[in-house]
């Protein structure tokens, strides 16, 4: 009834039942003026549209109600799983501290190679040489 459809129809019919009702003349015409039917019509639209807005009111508030409690659940779930991935990037980067790195690594191996290559040269007979 709130349509656009339905306003442009409605003004159609009561220009068209003014028209044909003051055209006919007070003899022939079924509701001359002041057009007590049409407003006994209007009366009738009046008496159901009152109970069909607030009935589609009422649904309206329900739609709502259920859109937002799915809205609430929504965010709590995201908000979950964003603590939950937080946890799980604050375990990493803990794990990650306490990891060896690259350098060190390379830094360890160099210190070994010059350990063993001290060793090597204080094992090693001295060379003798030979007198020409």
């Amino acid at each position: 009834m709130g349509t656009a459809n339905f306003i442009f129809a409605m003004t159609l019919f009561i220009i068209v039942w003014i028209i044909i009702n003051t055209l006919l003349g007070k003899s022939l015409a079924p509701d001359y003026y002041p057009f007590i039917l049409l407003n006994l019509f209007f009366s009738v639209q009046a008496s159901y549209a009152s109970p069909l807005i607030l009935l589609a009111t009422n649904r309206q508030e329900a739609r709502d109600r259920i859109s937002t409690e799915a809205d609430r659940k929504q965010a709590a779930q995201s908000k979950a799983d964003m603590d939950y991935l937080s946890r799980e990037i604050a375990s990493l980067r803990q794990r990650v501290g306490e990891m060896a790195t690259r350098d060190f690594i390379r830094s360890e191996l160099r210190s070994m190679l010059d350990e063993l290559d001290q060793r090597e040269a204080a094992a090693a007979p001295p060379v003798v040489g030979h007198a020409v």
